[in-house]
């Protein structure tokens, strides 16, 4: 902060005193703050009217050292031409001076340093996919949720035992239960993942056991099911809440037999297959409604990995921005761009009810949408958005 204002310099430095994240530097000349700069400021306050130089100068010198540094401007004038003058040549802030000014200051050094906090966090993370370790590769993230996630998944990626992994749709369920296949024992073998919900009721049974030739109308040949395609593998159930009641008897049979009778068939085929499931519901609740087996329940249920919702993994949400940002501009050959600070706001503000799947298409669209290079607030199309657009054009 460079002020001849020693006594207004002393106001803002004891403000900032209470918060240790803060260091303060104070001047009282243009020339010595110019001969400073080497401190490295984020922030440069700088006060208009000095008796060696004016704030627009100073302005161009800050330019010409280090454009990162964010200046604010103090100053007693209230003339337009001055305010424009100074936003033309950097200025960020433009506050005056009178009897509201320390508490003014102190709220916009305050806003400015958390904002600067995420941009050095992500600064540090750009262009590299953040990863617990070598085996996790392709989960993105480093806050404390996720982290809890990856000690779970070591305890028990190489234990044949079943994984019920939980969580909200969009979560990435389907990529944990990838990680587990390929990070145990059984990673050179088969990984089939079936999507309980997607199927027709009257073809699911078929699908997943298989059936002989003749076993029903439209057999024509005999089908290996997807169990059989997993054997000595992993087969992964995802919304395995969804499976009709009949079947759900069935698949304990295999569960607890560790063999199956493709449709049609008479012939006992063994399987040593992990199995690994995924819901979005809560399985006992729906065990309670009578909607879903207890004794089933308890044999998917022998690990259970819960992942958390987009929202409580804090600043996993930009980096995870920035990744979907540079993949998609790499595979569609278009220009990278970066964030505004009112966009990472927006962002982190956010419920994101869809989570890494809605993330991943709201960058994907907001690339596409941007016309400069950094992706501002209003090219962020959110969920809620999108739905008032379907309900009322």
């Amino acid at each position: 902060m460079v002020d001849d204002d020693e006594m207004f310099s002393l106001m803002v430095s004891e403000a900032l005193n209470m918060d240790s994240n803060i260091e303060l530097k104070l001047v009282t000349t243009a020339n010595e703050f110019i001969n400073s700069l080497d401190f490295l400021p984020d922030i440069a306050i700088i006060d208009y009217n000095l008796p060696d130089k004016n704030g627009l100068e100073i302005l161009t010198k800050l330019k010409e050292h280090q454009e990162d540094i964010i200046p604010i401007v103090l100053s007693g004038q209230e003339d337009v031409k001055v305010v424009v003058e100074s936003y033309k040549n950097g200025a960020q802030r433009y506050i005056i001076k009178n009897e509201n000014a320390t508490i003014e200051l102190v709220q916009n050094i305050k806003e400015l340093t958390k904002t600067i906090t995420i941009k050095k966090e992500l600064d540090s993370l750009k262009d590299s996919v953040i990863q617990q370790n070598d085996r996790y590769q392709n989960i993105i993230g480093e806050s404390l949720a996720i982290k809890k996630v990856f000690r779970l998944m070591q305890k028990v990626e190489n234990i044949d035992m079943p994984v019920l992994i939980t969580g909200k749709n969009g979560t990435g369920k389907e990529l944990i239960a990838q990680a587990l296949h390929y990070n145990s024992n059984r990673k050179r073998k088969n990984f089939v993942a079936v999507n309980v919900a997607a199927i027709p009721e009257d073809l699911i049974e078929s699908e997943l056991f298989g059936h002989e030739k003749g076993a029903f109308t439209g057999a024509n040949g005999k089908r290996i099911g997807k169990f059989e395609e997993a054997n000595k593998g992993t087969l992964f159930l995802d919304e395995i809440g969804e499976m009709d009641m009949n079947l759900q008897t069935k698949l304990l049979r295999v569960l607890q037999e560790k063999k199956l009778n493709r449709l049609g068939g008479n012939k006992n085929i063994e399987l040593s297959c992990r199995v690994i499931a995924a819901t979005n519901k809560n399985l006992w609740e729906e065990v309670q409604k009578g909607r879903f087996r207890e004794d089933l329940y308890f044999r998917l249920q022998g690990f259970i990995i819960d992942l958390p919702p987009l929202k409580n993994r804090d600043n996993d949400i930009i980096i995870l921005a920035k990744h979907f940002v540079s993949t998609f501009s790499k595979q569609q050959k278009v220009p990278e761009k970066d964030f505004s600070t009112d966009a990472i706001k927006q962002m982190m503000s956010y419920s994101w009810p869809g989570n890494v799947r809605e993330l991943k298409s709201m960058m994907e669209r907001a690339i596409l949408i941007s016309d400069t290079p950094t992706i501002e607030s209003n090219d962020l199309v959110f969920l809620e958005e999108i739905s008032l657009i379907e309900n009322y054009g």
